[in-house]
């Protein structure tokens, strides 16, 4: 059973990635990223509150999401496995998330950390920019680089002590990226 946190910055390729991973496991793929962009599409309470720091660059709130990630986590399909993507973003989600696996008695099994070049990444969210997805404007990529570093790397470490992360190069084409990832979840 693979119960997987897909890390790295934006641009990092997670999304791309954590779909065709899912679709090879057969696991949900639970981007709270995809999550957050829905219920602002939809107009939803969390969506309308999630809005303005998407827009700025910034992180969700933790509460936010981790309430999110709650009730996705409790439903059916996640009881054989699942990939989370794009959460935890903080510490204290991190912590938050294996208090309530924990809880749930489905702890993580593996966590796997893109890892691009700067430069790449910047390049990278242009390009999606260009290809319209509203929470990549060129002028906001910097702004969630410089967040990520502060705020998101720090996850890394967190699972590192724990023995379940694993460093994958997220250069390259997407089959060799992914082939990477298949060979670390064995």
């Amino acid at each position: 059973m693979n119960r997987v946190i897909m890390l790295g910055p934006p641009g990092a390729g997670k999304g791309t990635q954590s779909i065709i991973v899912c679709g090879k496991l057969g696991i949900p793929h639970i981007s709270t990223g995809d999550i957050l962009r829905q219920a602002v599409a939809n107009k939803t309470e969390l969506g309308l509150k999630a809005k303005g720091y998407m827009e700025e660059g910034k992180l969700v709130p933790d509460q936010l999401v981790i309430d999110l990630t709650r009730q996705r986590l409790t439903q059916e399909d996640c009881a054989q496995g699942f990939l989370l993507d794009g959460f935890p973003r903080t510490l204290d989600q991190a912590e938050a998330l294996d208090r309530m696996l924990s809880e749930l008695g489905a702890p993580i099994t593996h966590v796997v950390d893109l890892k691009v070049e700067e430069t790449v990444l910047l390049d990278r969210i242009r390009n999606r920019a260009s290809e319209g997805r509203t929470d990549d404007k060129v002028e906001v990529a910097a702004e969630r680089l410089k967040v990520y570093w502060a705020q998101t790397a720090p996850v890394s470490g967190h699972y590192r002590d724990a023995g379940t992360y694993q460093e994958v190069n997220g250069l390259g084409t997407v089959e060799e990226v992914t082939e990477r990832v298949l060979k670390v979840l064995g």
